[in-house]
């Protein structure tokens, strides 16, 4: 199988996000979402808006996010917007909490236990999607890279809860209770995968990961650990399962002593299975080149 391109730059700048998209040579068509993380209140290594209002307006996208399962700042859309607003994003780009008005369902094909995924109700509303997204570790994932965006971040709260508990329950107050083996939830997150990219379209959906402030836990965690390893740079693919592969395998082979505390969480959660699963659904290529610009 031909290997998947990763096009990838050590600056992190605004200046350095353009020219990555612009490696890609193509543009988004039609009402654009820019899908990241707006991150917990507390938190503090979320992308600041600085880094990215450049390439969002020139994709001219929306900013779009969907309210949580998990107690906090953001599991209701009136505390939700009062964290967007907290954290910079209004004042960059338009945001959307996609499951403002509640959410809708998609098909999930040749999932391992997803037949359906729950995602915010005004995902209807765009026609193409940058996927932005903060590579970091994650308490239950192991790591968050391009294939959590899209599924976990997609998710509406109750298609949150569906995805944590492998189709166990869409009701966030039951999530807790209803864990399930660890690989199903990983298996069902690129079930969750997927459903939005036959959605949109695969044509329709570009990638970029942003490897800074490695901390071992996720944007979504209030109080996260100080990263302990350096920045390595900015990925970008029109492939996830490459793109995540190719920032795992990046933290792996660093040179950064402070790569043990990273390893310890993705490897400990077994994170790569996500990107093993989503491979075996044909979402993308695990074999991959890396371009430098």
């Amino acid at each position: 199988m031909e290997k998947s391109k990763v096009y990838f730059t050590k600056e992190i700048t605004p200046e350095s996000l353009i020219k990555i998209y612009e490696v890609f040579g193509k543009e988004l068509k039609g009402k654009v979402a820019v899908k990241l993380s707006t991150g917990e209140a507390g938190g503090h290594y979320f992308l600041n808006p600085n880094l990215i209002k450049d390439l969002v307006s020139k994709v001219n996208g929306t900013i779009v996010e969907c309210n949580t399962a998990y107690e906090g700042k953001r599991n209701t859309t009136e505390e939700h917007w009062k964290t967007i607003k907290d954290h910079g994003f209004m004042d960059i780009a338009k945001v959307d909490i996609m499951d403002e008005e509640g959410d809708m369902s998609l098909p999930v094909e040749n999932g391992f236990h997803l037949k359906e995924n729950f995602v915010g109700a005004h995902l209807k509303n765009y026609d193409s999607m940058l996927v932005l997204s903060h590579f970091k570790g994650h308490a239950m994932g192991g790591f968050g890279g391009a294939l959590k965006n899209i599924s976990i971040g997609i998710g509406s709260s109750n298609g949150k809860a569906w995805i944590h508990t492998a189709a166990k329950t869409k009701s966030p107050s039951e999530l807790w209770n209803n864990l399930p083996e660890q690989d199903h939830f990983l298996e069902s997150m690129a079930d969750a995968c997927e459903s939005v990219i036959n959605y949109i379209g695969k044509e329709n959906m570009l990638y970029i990961n942003i490897a800074n402030n490695l901390s071992v836990d996720c944007d979504c965690d209030s109080n996260p650990h100080v990263p302990e390893m350096a920045d390595l740079g900015i990925f970008a693919s029109t492939d996830p399962v490459a793109l995540d592969q190719a920032c795992y395998d990046a933290v792996i082979n660093s040179t950064d002593p402070g790569k043990a505390a990273l390893i310890e969480r993705m490897d400990s959660r077994h994170g790569l299975h996500t990107v093993e699963a989503a491979s075996e659904l044909g979402l993308g290529n695990r074999g991959y080149e890396i371009v430098n610009i």
